[in-house]
């Protein structure tokens, strides 16, 4: 399916309610395969929304009110991504499409993945040029943990990648993690490291760390901004605790390591095991939400 406005496009899939092409003009602002059947394979969640729980949960399991839960680990004993059977992995019903928006749908039973209860996930995709909008929710019928992220790779047209990017984040904060990129619950300071983006710098391919949002920032303004050498510019918007970002470092053929930066917000990673993390533990009374607002400049 493809939404149009104006000079600007989007290509969706509803298997993994993946963001196949996102372009202004002719030109390509994030990767993406050309033939639908590599997603099917594809172990870097390309345009994907992942989830239940986006990023890592140690050992594959965690406790919720008494119960200890055993999820399906697919890295190593954690779970990414929501496991063999997350969101990224499951055909969406396209519940509504227009000239500039689309609505699919995802009934998860009660035991997916591991995961307590059924959940209803709705994603609503709007293209308000030059904004690209995803607005998330889930309705969990019991408590149980819920964290989306949106997985595209930003390239802004640019052949080089993050090393032709200019980079800032409003987080003076990334999570500490092990060996496996865990996060293990303490904050680490990314004052005068190679990790502090709090003044635009340029990424090197090697990162891949969940950068903690500052608590004093201005939600009308962009959390993170991203700028390439040919004056395309992306302003990111969230209503998230922080993002996973990740420049490429170890991405696969047919892309080149550091071909595009992905930015993904979300709950901290690993929370469901860590009680000092904010909580992202839903129910029927409080159900899930996300607004990821993604506003292209220099056009």
């Amino acid at each position: 399916m493809r939404l149009q406005d104006k000079d600007m496009s989007v290509s969706l899939l509803n298997y993994g309610a993946i963001t196949q092409g996102w372009w202004i003009d002719d030109t390509p602002l994030i990767l993406g395969y050309g033939d639908p059947q590599a997603y099917l394979n594809d172990p870097f969640y390309h345009g994907a929304i992942v989830g239940r729980v986006a990023n890592r949960i140690k050992g594959a399991g965690f406790d919720l009110e008494g119960t200890r839960y055993r999820l399906n680990p697919n890295e190593s004993a954690n779970t990414l991504h929501g496991g063999t059977e997350g969101l990224s992995r499951q055909i969406w019903t396209l519940q509504q499409l227009s000239d500039r928006e689309a609505v699919m749908s995802y009934l998860s039973p009660d035991g997916e993945g591991g995961f307590p209860g059924e959940v209803r996930f709705v994603l609503h995709v709007s293209l308000n040029f030059p904004n690209l909008i995803y607005t998330i929710t889930a309705q969990p019928d019991r408590p149980t943990p819920i964290s989306i992220a949106q997985h595209n790779y930003y390239t802004l047209g640019s052949p080089v990648g993050v090393q032709d990017f200019s980079l800032r984040i409003d987080a003076g904060h990334v999570l500490e993690t092990d060996a496996q990129g865990v996060p293990i619950g303490n904050l680490q300071d990314v004052q005068n490291t190679a990790l502090d983006f709090t003044h635009p710098g340029r990424p090197g391919k090697n990162i891949d760390h969940f950068y903690v949002f500052d608590s004093d920032r201005d939600a009308q303004q962009p959390i993170a901004a991203i700028d390439a050498a040919n004056g395309l510019g992306l302003r990111v918007f969230s209503d998230q605790a922080g993002a996973q970002v990740y420049s490429a470092g170890s991405l696969g053929a047919p892309f080149h390591a550091g071909a595009g930066l992905c930015f993904e917000p979300s709950g901290y990673p690993n929370a469901p095991n860590i009680s000092a993390f904010p909580g992202m533990v839903f129910s029927p009374e409080r159900p899930y939400h996300q607004t990821l607002t993604l506003k292209l400049t220099g056009t």
